[in-house]
């Protein structure tokens, strides 16, 4: 149960600073003329996201204590084998679940570089 769990608080991880990155990179990249509201907008969005991040800080070490908790009770019926294959089931599927979702934002975003491409080289006008 708790392994779905941890996917989810990791996947919530990842967006969150995936777009706190975003707003970040909105903030450096407005110019000295841009709109103050604009520039208010941004600020208080990386706020609540950079809140948002904390929180699911707290909520991943929560979901980690819970962690030791099971795993401790699983080591009571589990032969050493088997409870070696287990913690490393527990750690593999954090790490694929992370790897999965940096993968599928690097295809999102050459997928993107190769629409502008070829708009660039022909096609109508875009915001790329």
């Amino acid at each position: 149960l708790f392994v779905g769990d941890l996917d989810k608080v990791v996947n919530l991880l990842l967006s969150l600073s995936g777009r706190l990155a975003r707003v970040e990179n909105a903030l450096s990249a407005l110019g000295p003329h841009a709109a103050s509201e604009d520039k208010v907008a941004l600020r208080e969005k990386q706020r609540l996201l950079a809140a948002q991040l904390e929180d699911a800080k707290e909520l991943r070490e929560h979901v980690g204590r819970r962690e030791e908790a099971v795993g401790a009770m699983v080591a009571r019926y589990l032969p050493p084998e088997q409870l070696q294959d287990y913690r490393h089931f527990v750690k593999m599927k954090s790490a694929l679940t992370a790897e999965q979702r940096e993968l599928d934002e690097k295809i999102k975003l050459g997928q993107e570089q190769l629409r502008c491409l070829r708009e660039s080289l022909g096609q109508a006008p875009t915001s790329c």
